[in-house]
């Protein structure tokens, strides 16, 4: 038997231990492929495929990126056939709360110490998004992230920043560095102009205030550009 027609039987038609509900009683949620994850999520596929038959199809639509999942309206997960709406809003939210769990690891004040640390914190945030948002960590002497704020938020092809509030958010927090970070939904990690004189005159006024601008990422789905790596901060 292939496959296909596996996935296609009823789940209840499954030996128990390949059941997804029991299957990650017997040996562990690690042990399941994301689309046996989503097909406990979902509960029940359609007349012509399992839950799990289902899920496969939905991650094979996206390549089976869990990111690229994470970035669709619930009126694009009801497109499929077997996914109503109760069954795309659990999607959703189980995406969300995937994002959100990485995100409370800044409450442990980690210490960053290369880009890619600071890339860890961060891209949980933004590189879903399709219009840029400009977001600021602050860190103690230890390089302790100590606060993280939103500064601004845009359209597609940008957004306002303005050096006042980051600053004011420094001084009140008493911080020794700042990290900057926004995200290009369009996906080029290329810093542009505009990017590269807000870096400089952010640097500037730090060098004023005693705050070290560490580092500036661009992060978009491919990854992430850092100007202190690039030897352009």
């Amino acid at each position: 038997m292939n496959t296909y027609e596996v996935t296609n039987l009823k789940i209840k038609a499954w030996a128990e231990e390949d059941r997804p509900r029991e299957k990650l009683l017997l040996k562990g949620k690690q042990n399941l492929s994301d689309a046996e994850l989503i097909a406990i999520l979902i509960g029940s596929g359609n007349r012509e495929e399992s839950a799990v038959g289902l899920a496969q199809r939905i991650l094979s639509k996206y390549q089976n990126n869990l990111n690229d999942l994470g970035r669709q309206s619930i009126n694009e997960l009801m497109k499929f056939k077997g996914i109503g709406e109760a069954k795309a809003l659990s999607i959703t939210a189980a995406m969300e709360l995937g994002r959100r769990r990485q995100l409370s690891e800044v409450q442990q004040r980690p210490q960053i110490k290369t880009s890619r640390h600071a890339y860890n914190l961060l891209a949980p945030i933004v590189c879903d998004l399709n219009y840029e948002e400009f977001w600021v960590l602050f860190l103690n002497r230890a390089n302790r992230v100590i606060g993280r704020q939103r500064i601004s938020s845009g359209g597609v092809s940008g957004t306002v920043v303005d050096a006042k509030i980051i600053f004011k958010h420094a001084l009140e927090m008493l911080a020794s560095g700042i990290i900057l970070c926004h995200n290009h939904p369009s996906g080029n990690l290329n810093p542009s102009s505009a990017d590269l004189e807000l870096t400089r005159k952010l640097r500037n006024g730090g060098k004023v205030l005693d705050i070290n601008v560490m580092d500036h990422l661009i992060i978009a789905e491919s990854g992430y550009y850092s100007f202190a790596d690039e030897g352009v901060l």
